[in-house]
């Protein structure tokens, strides 16, 4: 009986476990109904990132879960990643991994530009980068900005910048009448890579928006982040296993 009881406690947890996450995967698509009248079913929806794998390891989820909604995804990456000079491999990665995730080469806009640098150790102009973003929102009619919070999720100065940005034009009144700006929530260490713990704190937390990847999405998540060859060192390695940002995605409106 000592021998039986752990083995039976431990083939419970994962019967458990699977009925969970089956039961979430279920809810998750019917919760996408209500998410389509939030965020408008069909909206053309930007994804303002600062690198070339940005949209892979920390946005995923929103990518594949506004394609659930039939929204218009593009994208718009104000650097080409060439910190170690490896700016058009970096690019390429980047197209690579957008047609993974459902964003066609058209959709994707990658600026390469020296005012916006890919260096920790340099503060992005927020003016600048606000009157390039808002240009790119009036050109292709976004009505739905999705970027970085104040936390940049890593705490980067260029994924904070974009942030600064987008909230400069949402509190000056600037952005176009109906376009709305939707910010990725960054949380601790703890929640950022204990992904099976942090699903019932995000939903006590009730984000404004959650999108929580099925196990086949998952898959697609990865895969999208494998286009990044030149960035899967082995801490990214473990970073794809363990994080929440592959699987899940907490969104607050600005």
């Amino acid at each position: 009986m000592e021998v039986a009881f752990p083995a039976c406690a431990a083939a419970a947890a994962v019967i458990l476990t699977w009925v969970f996450f089956w039961g979430w995967n279920f809810s998750e698509r019917m919760k996408s109904r209500e998410q389509a009248g939030l965020l408008g079913a069909g909206s053309r929806t930007l994804l303002v990132i600062a690198h070339p794998d940005d949209e892979a390891m920390f946005f995923a989820p929103t990518v594949l879960g506004l394609a659930r909604l039939r929204h218009q995804v593009s994208l718009l990456c104000f650097s080409a990643g060439n910190y170690y000079n490896q700016g058009e491999i970096r690019k390429k990665e980047l197209l690579q991994s957008c047609d993974v995730l459902g964003i066609p080469p058209s959709s994707v806009t990658i600026i390469d530009n020296r005012c916006f640098p890919d260096d920790p150790s340099v503060q992005w102009d927020t003016g600048h980068v606000a009157s390039t973003l808002l240009q790119h929102i009036g050109a292709n009619g976004i009505n739905l900005v999705v970027t970085f919070d104040a936390g940049g999720v890593s705490g980067h100065v260029n994924h904070v910048a974009l942030y600064a940005a987008a909230r400069s034009l949402h509190a000056g009144g600037k952005l176009p009448e109906g376009c709305s700006v939707l910010t990725l929530q960054s949380v601790g260490l703890a929640r950022k890579y204990l992904w099976p713990l942090d699903l019932p704190v995000s939903l006590l937390h009730a984000p404004d928006v959650l999108f929580v990847l099925t196990s086949e999405e998952v898959t697609r998540a990865k895969k999208a982040m494998s286009c990044h060859r030149s960035q899967l060192l082995w801490f990214r390695r473990l970073y794809v296993l363990f994080s929440r940002y592959m699987r899940i995605n907490s969104l607050h409106f600005l």
